[in-house]
C-alpha cells in the first residue's frame, strides 16, 4: 500500500469538529434549573488540551442518588478546566445533579478552599442522552500539572448499563445521596478501583501546547504497575515531557485491558473506539499506538496480514484527522499461558512492519527495551511484572524513557 501522506499538523485543529458526531455539548439542563446560558456558553470540546483521559466501557449497572469521587492525576497545567462526562454506554439518559472539582489531600479528603462546582451551560445539572457526551463550562483559575484531581459526581437519575472505566489503578470514592459540594471525607467511605461517567479532563495550557493519545491494552492502562502512585508507563511519559521542553504535554491514557485491534471484547476495538478515545480529544497531535498482542494470543489469533491491515486502517483515519501516528512494536510475551511459536513468528512479522514499513510517522521500540538478551522472546525479568506480559513500574519507566518527545510533536512531521 502506498505511504499515506504525512499530516500538517496547523491543520490538525480542524478535527475537533469530530466531537459533533460522537454527541459532545448534546447535554440538555433539567426542566427547573433552566438558567439563561452565557452567550457562547460552550458545551462542545472548544479550545483546550486534555491533561487526563480514560477509555471508557461498560462497567456494571447505573444506580440514582448515588455520588462519586473520582481521583485523576493531571498532565499539563493551565486555566479553564472542564470535564467530559460520557454515557456512550448507556441506553437511557443520565442526570447529574451536582459536579465539582477540587485537589485531593489524603485519600477522599480536599484541599481546604479548592473544591468549585462546574456548570454546564450556566446550569448546575445536567442530563446526558443515550450514547452521548457533553462538556462542562470552563472552570476559571489555575490547574496545576502532576497533581490529582477529585471530581465529585452527584447522579441524581440513572438506569440500566453504567458508563466508566473499569481497571483504573487509582482509589476512589462513592456514597449514597449528594455530597459533592464537601471536602471533608466524612460521607466518602465505599472505595472503588473503577472511574464511573468521567472520561476527559482538559485545560488551557500555554499557546501552542499539544497531546498525544496512546492507544492501547492494560500494558496502557497500567496493569502490574503499583496503585494509586501514578507508574503506568503514559505517567511516566507525562513527567518525562513535563522536564523535555517539547511543547506536546499533555497525555490522555486510552489503554484498556484485553483490547484489541481488529475485534470487540473487552471494550470496543481500537478501530470502533479511535474516534471518541483519541481523536476527538482537545489538542492531541498525536496517536500512540501501541496495540496488538491480545489479537495475536486470542484464539484463534489474528494474522499478520490481518493485524497489519488494522494498523493502516488507524493510521489513515488518524491522517485524514490532520493527527501523526507513531507506533510502537510489540513486547515480548513468553511466559504467559496463551503464548507459542505461531504467535511468536505473526509478533515478529507485524514488528517488522512497524520498523520497516515507513507508514508510520515514528516509531517507538518496546520489543527492543523490554525483551531480555539471552532469550529475545521474553521479557527481561528485571522488568517484568510477574506474569511475563506486563512490564513492573521499572519496566512502564523503561518504556517511557524510550519514546523520543519530539516524536509526538506534530508539527515537526
Amino acid at each position: 500500500m502506498p505511504r499515506t501522506a504525512r499530516p500538517r499538523c496547523r491543520a490538525a485543529l480542524a478535527a475537533l469538529s469530530t466531537c459533533v458526531a460522537l454527541g459532545c455539548g448534546t447535554g440538555t439542563v433539567p426542566p427547573g434549573d433552566q438558567p439563561t446560558p452565557p452567550p457562547g456558553a460552550p458545551t462542545a470540546a472548544g479550545r483546550g488540551v486534555v491533561t487526563w483521559a480514560s477509555s471508557a466501557g461498560h462497567v456494571g449497572e447505573a444506580v440514582k442518588d448515588r455520588g462519586y469521587r473520582l481521583m485523576v492525576h493531571t498532565s499539563v497545567g493551565g486555566s479553564d478546566l472542564r470535564v467530559r462526562l460520557s454515557n456512550a454506554f448507556g441506553d437511557r439518559p443520565v442526570t447529574f445533579g451536582n459536579v465539582h472539582a477540587g485537589l485531593q489531600r489524603r485519600g477522599a479528603a480536599l484541599v481546604p478552599g479548592s473544591n468549585r462546582r462546574l456548570t454546564f451551560g450556566g446550569a448546575r445539572s445536567v442530563t446526558v442522552p443515550t450514547g452521548g457526551i457533553v462538556y462542562s463550562d470552563p472552570l476559571p483559575g489555575h490547574v496545576p500539572a502532576g497533581r490529582t484531581l477529585a471530581v465529585s459526581l452527584y447522579v441524581s437519575r440513572a438506569g440500566g448499563p453504567r458508563t466508566g472505566h473499569w481497571l483504573a489503578m487509582q482509589t476512589s470514592y462513592t456514597t449514597s445521596g449528594d455530597h459533592t459540594a464537601e471536602e471533608d471525607a466524612a460521607h466518602w467511605k465505599r472505595r472503588t478501583g473503577s472511574w464511573s461517567y468521567l472520561d476527559a479532563v482538559t485545560v488551557r495550557p500555554r499557546k501552542g501546547t499539544g497531546a498525544v493519545a496512546a492507544l492501547g491494552d492494560s500494558i496502557t492502562d497500567g496493569w502490574q504497575s503499583t496503585t494509586d502512585r501514578n507508574r503506568r508507563w503514559p505517567d511516566y511519559l507525562a513527567r518525562r515531557l513535563a522536564a523535555s521542553g517539547t511543547t506536546v504535554e499533555g497525555v490522555a491514557n486510552a489503554g484498556i485491558a484485553g483490547n484489541k485491534v481488529l475485534l470487540d471484547g473487552p471494550g470496543q476495538s481500537a478501530l470502533n473506539r479511535v474516534e471518541r478515545d483519541a481523536l476527538s480529544l482537545p489538542g492531541v497531535r498525536t496517536v500512540f499506538l501501541f496495540q496488538g498482542v491480545n489479537d495475536i494470543k486470542a484464539e484463534p489469533g489474528a494474522t499478520g496480514a490481518g493485524l497489519i491491515a488494522g494498523y493502516r486502517k488507524l493510521i489513515h483515519r488518524a491522517h485524514a484527522a490532520g493527527k501523526c501516528v507513531v507506533g510502537a512494536t510489540i513486547a515480548p510475551y513468553k511466559g504467559w499461558q496463551e503464548w507459542d511459536p505461531a504467535g511468536e513468528a505473526v509478533r515478529r512479522q507485524v514488528n517488522a512492519f512497524i520498523r520497516e514499513s515507513g507508514e508510520f510517522d515514528a516509531v517507538t521500540d518496546f520489543d527492543r527495551v523490554l525483551r531480555s538478551p539471552s532469550d529475545p522472546e521474553r521479557m527481561l525479568p528485571a522488568f517484568d511484572g510477574g506474569d511475563h506480559l506486563h512490564p513492573n513500574d521499572q519496566g512502564m519507566r523503561a518504556m517511557a524513557a524510550a519514546v523520543d518527545p519530539g516524536s509526538l510533536d506534530c508539527r515537526t512531521g
